[in-house]
């Protein structure tokens, strides 16, 4: 690829960069960072944060923009998978590439606790910008109205799954049912 080549890859790229996804990403992780550094009393941690701060702000900003974008594919399921699994296995591949390539391996655990979490912030991703949230563009709100229907909508995705295996569970008997009539 020449350089011409690269520049342009790289303004389609940015061109579907999330800011809100980014700014929430980088405080959340640079918080977390923080208090893990001041717990275990290790010196020289501000450089870490900031390290921390600027690769997730790109990184974050990139993958939440694909995300986006695969909210307008033209098959649904295409979408959901891409959103929930692709852009997830692309995130958690390319920070285990920078991991070695840095000489600096992630435990397996970390790894898989890692990859967990990827998956339920893609879920959660997934669930609150179907309902129109954290999205940029001509299709977002404001970020203070995002705010404002967050506690509605964590609330809405954590009771998501036990809706979904009631009311499954409702349907079960019905179809028993339904066979028995016959």
């Amino acid at each position: 690829m020449n350089l011409r080549g690269f520049y342009s890859f790289l303004a389609r790229a940015f061109a579907c960069w999330n800011w809100k996804c980014a700014l929430l990403s980088a405080t959340a992780r640079s918080i977390v960072y923080l208090v893990a550094l001041a717990r275990t009393r290790a010196s020289g941690g501000f450089p870490i944060v900031l390290v921390e701060i600027l690769y997730v702000t790109l990184t974050a900003g990139l993958y939440a923009g694909l995300q986006q974008r695969a909210l307008s594919f033209r098959s649904r399921i295409l979408g959901n998978l891409t959103i929930a699994i692709g852009v997830p296995l692309l995130a958690q591949a390319l920070d285990w590439l920078a991991h070695r390539a840095s000489g600096a391996p992630a435990p397996a655990k970390a790894t898989v606790a890692v990859c967990i979490f990827a998956v339920v912030s893609a879920l959660f991703h997934l669930y609150i910008m179907r309902r129109g949230a954290f999205l940029t563009g001509h299709a977002g709100a404001s970020l203070s109205d995002d705010f404002r229907r967050m506690p509605r909508l964590v609330a809405a995705f954590i009771v998501a799954p036990v809706s979904l295996l009631i009311n499954s569970g409702n349907r079960i008997p019905r179809s028993a049912e339904s066979e028995a009539a016959l």
